[in-house]
């Protein structure tokens, strides 16, 4: 199975879900990297999954416009679909950048979907502002034709306020909510530590 894992904003746990959804046996993909992270590492170091990042720009900005300042070509949704159908594992997980509609070269990552036939699940925030954000998000998914699997919190607080215990429910009027990261999760350490906290 492939699946797009997008989000509705960047910094929302993205790479951490897809840490959660990784096994020694799948394979990551992330499309494309901006800035100092290495989002590939920190999927492989938890999941132990097989990962490859297909372009690397310096400045953490789109992947188009990083592209552009750094005189570097943009990767494109087809260059990104057509490594993901070379992989010979039965369980690909596609990373974004940023949001659906982020641009990378000529398209978005709404785009890469699209051509893999893929389901997305969107990484949300779980405080005030995530319902619109979702729901826009969840709305663009479902316009384009394309399938959303789900909704997965990218960060829960240890103790949720009542804007996220209320959104929690609101949000499943959205899409099904297929599950939670606690808050600490992006500390954790190696794969067995990750699994079993």
């Amino acid at each position: 199975m492939r699946v797009v894992v997008t989000g509705t904003d960047t910094g929302v746990g993205k790479t951490y879900v897809c840490a959660a959804l990784a096994t020694p046996q799948s394979a990551y993909v992330k499309a494309a990297q901006t800035g100092d992270d290495d989002d590939a590492a920190t999927v492989h170091a938890r999941s132990g999954a097989e990962v490859h990042t297909l372009a690397r720009y310096p400045e953490p900005l789109a992947p188009a416009t990083a592209a552009a300042r750094a005189g570097l070509p943009a990767i494109t949704p087809r260059e990104i679909a057509d490594f993901v159908d070379g992989l010979p594992h039965d369980h690909v997980i596609v990373e974004g950048a940023g949001g659906l509609l982020v641009p990378f070269g000529g398209g978005t990552i709404a785009d890469v979907a699209e051509l893999l036939d893929a389901p997305l699940i969107v990484v949300a925030r779980a405080g005030l502002g995530t319902l619109n954000h979702t729901a826009l998000t969840v709305e663009a998914i479902e316009r384009r034709g394309l399938t959303c699997q789900g909704i997965v919190i990218g960060c829960w607080p240890r103790e949720p306020d009542l804007a996220c215990l209320t959104n929690l429910e609101d949000l499943e009027r959205i899409a099904p909510v297929l599950g939670r990261l606690p808050e600490g999760s992006t500390n954790w350490g190696p794969v067995e530590e990750f699994r079993h906290t």
